[in-house]
């Protein structure tokens, strides 16, 4: 089974970029990134034993799809024909995918990410991902929010009035899945992302994170501190839902956007 069909059976879709979590469009740096981010969610050691073989299985089928990606001229191939090499050299031979994820990561500590998330957010970079992320996902905010960098559930209403704003100038297009998205979603979604953070533990041993702090103290300070924030956010949407829900007696779902 060639790289493209074992994306399809283990991650639901033959394309790379979708699979990387990212855009068609990405830069070098935006698909290391978001290899980073799609391997830390299925790294073997993460996983329980009975499941660690397919862990493996998910994280080796990542790594090849980076491995394409990040080579410039594969990229241009699969772009132009939608191939890849699968003799090349890449993509043969039995390569230590984890060895290759260590190597292209270096350890960091949480003054790496602060640091990092401190010069990100509130950037031009960070603005323009934002506004990519919108576009590409046609305003899924479950999506949007997977795909921006250093975002968590705390940042949403941020995030929200960034994209309201761009929608007001035109920017970009006014997407009904956005606008129009049920309370239910948003906060089923905020009630996955506590789950995440409970379970960051564990995610300290991937990142190699040193010192006293750990990151799971990291963004239980960071939720804490923006906590009110999004409770907020949550009060506003009941405050102009909740009357309609009360008086329409079924609710109607947001219709989903494509992906």
């Amino acid at each position: 089974m060639g790289l493209l069909e074992q994306c399809e059976a283990v991650f639901g879709s033959p394309d790379l970029y979708r699979v990387l979590g990212v855009r068609r469009e990405a830069s070098p740096q935006e698909i290391r990134r978001g290899y980073h981010r799609a391997s830390l969610r299925v790294h073997p050691d993460r996983a329980e034993p009975d499941a660690k073989e397919e862990a493996t299985r998910r994280f080796q089928i990542l790594g090849k799809a980076y491995a394409v990606l990040s080579d410039a001229e594969q990229r241009a191939v699969y772009d132009e024909q939608g191939t890849v090499d699968e003799e090349g050299e890449a993509l043969s031979g039995e390569r230590d995918w984890r060895e290759y994820w260590r190597l292209l990561f270096k350890k960091i500590t949480v003054k790496d990410i602060e640091d990092f998330e401190k010069s990100y957010k509130d950037s031009e970079e960070e603005l323009a991902d934002i506004k990519a992320a919108y576009v590409d996902f046609e305003g899924d905010m479950d999506r949007i929010m997977e795909s921006v960098l250093c975002a968590d559930y705390t940042d949403e209403p941020r995030i929200r009035k960034i994209i309201e704003k761009a929608i007001d100038s035109g920017e970009v297009p006014s997407y009904q899945c956005f606008v129009k998205e049920s309370k239910q979603k948003t906060i089923a979604r905020k009630r996955r992302a506590e789950k995440e953070a409970r379970e960051a533990e564990k995610t300290k041993d991937e990142l190699g994170l040193g010192g006293e702090d750990d990151l799971k103290a990291l963004i239980q300070s960071r939720n804490k501190d923006r906590k009110k924030e999004m409770d907020d956010f949550l009060a506003q949407l009941e405050a102009k839902y909740g009357n309609n829900a009360k008086k329409g007696g079924k609710k109607t779902a947001a219709k989903k956007g494509k992906k």
